[in-house]
């Protein structure tokens, strides 16, 4: 097998570490908490960072009237089919493709990866935005809107006393480098067929 093929194997089973490994995390900071609440997400859910975090960011957004963070979403049975289908796709294009189908490969997982990120957004939009009315406590903004209680998508973001902060994990670095492992295994192979 072809070095090139080798390094493109390689990227096609780096992104299943998304489902050892967290790929996202959320803390909430706020003088109240002298233990920031926490939660990671997998890829095919969401867990705490420590005991009872999730229990303890539904009770506290339940006053602002968010919703609940959900047990299990769409989401979570779409991601890990499109992550094992994507894998498959890899690995048979390593075994019997040519460096241009490793080109086809990276270029449709930057494409999921983007998509994944927007849906992320959009989640984090309707969680922090689609407020219960009812709710016990009410907050505005300036110019007198509904404030809303989106986390940021990525880095760190002041929300009424919390410091929210939002970074990729080890599950993304996986998925990193699988997806750039595959441009560079193009590269390889492009390079030792300008040799030939």
């Amino acid at each position: 097998m072809k070095k090139s093929n080798i390094i493109m194997l390689i990227a096609a089973l780096l992104p299943l570490g998304l489902f050892v490994f967290p790929l996202w995390k959320i803390t909430l900071e706020a003088p109240q908490y002298p233990t920031p609440l926490g939660m990671y997400i997998h890829i095919n859910d969401f867990s705490d960072v420590h005991p009872h975090d999730i229990k303890n960011i539904n009770l506290m957004n339940h006053y602002v009237g968010m919703k609940y963070i959900p047990e299990a979403i769409p989401e979570f049975k779409i991601f890990p089919a499109g992550i094992i289908i994507t894998t498959i796709i890899g690995l048979v294009i390593a075994y019997f493709g040519n460096y241009k189908w490793f080109l086809s490969w990276f270029i449709l997982m930057i494409v999921l990866s983007c998509a994944g990120l927007y849906d992320f957004y959009l989640w984090e939009h309707d969680y922090g935005h689609d407020l219960d009315p009812k709710a016990i406590m009410k907050f505005t903004n300036p110019d007198g809107t509904v404030m809303g209680f989106q986390p940021p998508l990525f880095g760190s973001k002041d929300i009424l006393n919390f410091r929210a902060h939002s970074y990729p994990q080890l599950g993304a670095l996986f998925l990193g480098l699988g997806i750039a492992a595959s441009l560079f295994a193009y590269l390889v192979g492009k390079k030792n067929q300008n040799k030939t």
